[in-house]
């Protein structure tokens, strides 16, 4: 019952402040200059951003009976919008994306206005650099409840981040029909393009999915006592490959730690997967040592990863290494990796550190490469791999070239969980997952990265009405960029995932 409240609530209050297609609004022929603060959420100032992003919508959080604000360009070009106090300011759609055109490479100059007690107050006006570069249209993730209960009502969904659309791309279900409750996670596309997708389906109906040129297929992978199932996945750039790690994971709450869950790799390996053949061969057996997050280089000749080397796990049944990691997970920190691959023979060299972040204290998890291979950026926390709930968890960059790994001093939010981060095709954008808002639910933050390897300020994605941020209760999770949108109906991916006697199977060439 409290669920259908909470949906009814949701749906009233989103109707009652919905922007439609924006409120131009009369800059005040008169008003008055003022030092006073300028209270927004979100805070989009001093930001900046692509010149193909959805109006930014925002509210205003000073006192006031109404509001005007104008984003002016160098150029004379502008746009406003207006809004009594307890609405949203909401610029026009083709006005905004009009003057962000003509503000490429730009700066824009916006100014608030305040009606209070019959006068209008004009605050302090502050900047938005507009960048060159677009970022890639559409963005996919998965949005889940924090709560760690179950996985009763799930789903992947795509938006388009020129407007305000999302839409569903799988959704398990919205009943409570235990014998259908099924998790979905780890989607994933293979080189920024939907023809080729996947993503996990867990418990009931439970497979891997793919997708490749409108066409859905479950593949059903063996698991054993030698053999755990693939989870996290990366796409080879050129060929229908995929580098997946095989996870034994457990997860413990915490009682009075304000990172409140803590998610342990038991066990962990490599594993090379031709999804043509649905053949799978090791890259990776070793009991002393944890690997996971595989990710390729631009070029496919290079597979990253993190390594936890733990030398008490040597020799030791798993029962026993489930022992020592459950007690001992502090203790356990996750170096970068890297091998060479040769797509001839298929065949990887010996392991190379990239970043020995254990020397440091530190711990790393989900690297990723920037499209032109010059840099790689990952998250890094205290200790772990699963730092979505690590409060110590930021994200650091090195320069490939170079050598210098340095924190995203500008992006970052220390305190705040930054994690599950992803390129734009062009490298000039950088996606993440970030807990920054409350501490409780993930939401997506965007920030620039220029051709000087330094991150800007990160923003809050883009809605209709900033509000509803704060009114779903869910978490954004594994935010991925396309050029290409998903065309797959959901409906033909239920039936792919309901269809279990229709499922492939992969096997094992060796170590089976």
């Amino acid at each position: 019952m409290h669920r259908l409240l909470y949906l009814l609530l949701f749906l009233t209050v989103s109707l009652l402040t919905a922007c439609g297609d924006g409120h131009p609004a009369a800059v005040p022929t008169e008003s008055r200059a003022v030092s006073e603060a300028v209270r927004l959420y979100p805070d989009y100032r001093d930001i900046t951003i692509p010149p193909n992003i959805a109006p930014l919508n925002l509210r205003v959080r000073n006192a006031g009976s109404e509001f005007v604000v104008e984003a002016r360009g160098r150029d004379g070009h502008s746009v406003t919008a207006g809004a009594d106090g307890d609405q949203p300011l909401c610029f026009d759609p083709k006005a905004w994306h009009d003057l962000l055109e003509a503000s490429r490479g730009n700066r824009l100059t916006l100014t608030l206005y305040v009606r209070r007690e019959g006068e209008w107050l004009r605050l302090p006006s502050w900047q938005i650099e507009v960048a060159s570069e677009p970022i890639d249209r559409y963005l996919s993730y998965r949005l889940i409840e924090p709560s760690y209960e179950a996985y009763r009502q799930m789903g992947l969904y795509q938006r388009d981040l020129q407007g305000f659309d999302e839409r569903t791309i799988y959704e398990n279900n919205r009943t409570d029909a235990p014998r259908d409750n099924h998790c979905i996670n780890c989607h994933s596309y293979q080189n920024y393009s939907t023809r080729r997708m996947m993503f996990h389906v867990r418990a009931a109906h439970g497979g891997t999915v793919f997708v490749s040129r409108g066409e859905a297929r479950k593949v059903s992978f063996p698991t054993d006592s030698l053999h755990p199932a693939p989870v996290y996945p990366a796409w080879h750039p050129q060929h229908n490959w995929l580098a997946f790690s095989v996870n034994r994971t457990g997860q413990a709450f915490h009682l009075t730690d304000p990172d409140k869950v803590e998610v342990v790799d038991f066990a962990s390996d490599l594993v090379f997967y031709d999804a043509d053949s649905r053949r799978l061969t090791p890259i990776t057996a070793t009991d002393d040592s944890l690997e996971t997050f595989p990710t390729w280089s631009p070029d496919g000749r290079r597979l990253y990863y993190t390594c936890a080397a733990v030398p008490q796990l040597k020799g030791a049944g798993f029962a026993a290494c489930r022992r020592y990691l459950a007690t001992h997970y502090r203790e356990v920190r996750y170096d970068v990796m890297s091998r060479t691959f040769d797509p001839a023979t298929r065949t990887f060299g010996p392991p190379v550190t990239e970043y020995a972040c254990a020397s440091h204290g530190l711990s790393a998890s989900v690297p990723r490469v920037s499209p032109d291979g010059r840099y790689l950026l990952f998250t890094l926390a205290r200790f772990g791999q699963f730092h979505i709930w690590h409060r110590s968890a930021d994200l650091y960059v090195k320069d490939l070239l170079t050598g210098h790994t340095a924190p995203l001093t500008a992006a970052n939010a220390p305190g705040r969980p930054d994690s599950y981060h992803s390129w734009s095709s062009n490298g000039r954008w950088i996606v993440f997952a970030s807990r920054r808002d409350d501490g409780t639910y993930t939401r997506v933050y965007i920030s620039y990265f220029d051709r000087q390897g330094r991150a800007h300020k990160a923003f809050l994605l883009p809605q209709a009405d900033p509000e509803s941020n704060l009114l779903r209760a869910k978490s954004y999770n594994v935010p991925e960029l396309t050029r290409d949108a998903v065309t797959i109906p959901a409906d033909r991916l239920r039936e792919c995932i309901y269809a279990d006697e229709r499922s492939t199977g992969a096997q094992w060439l060796r170590g089976s």
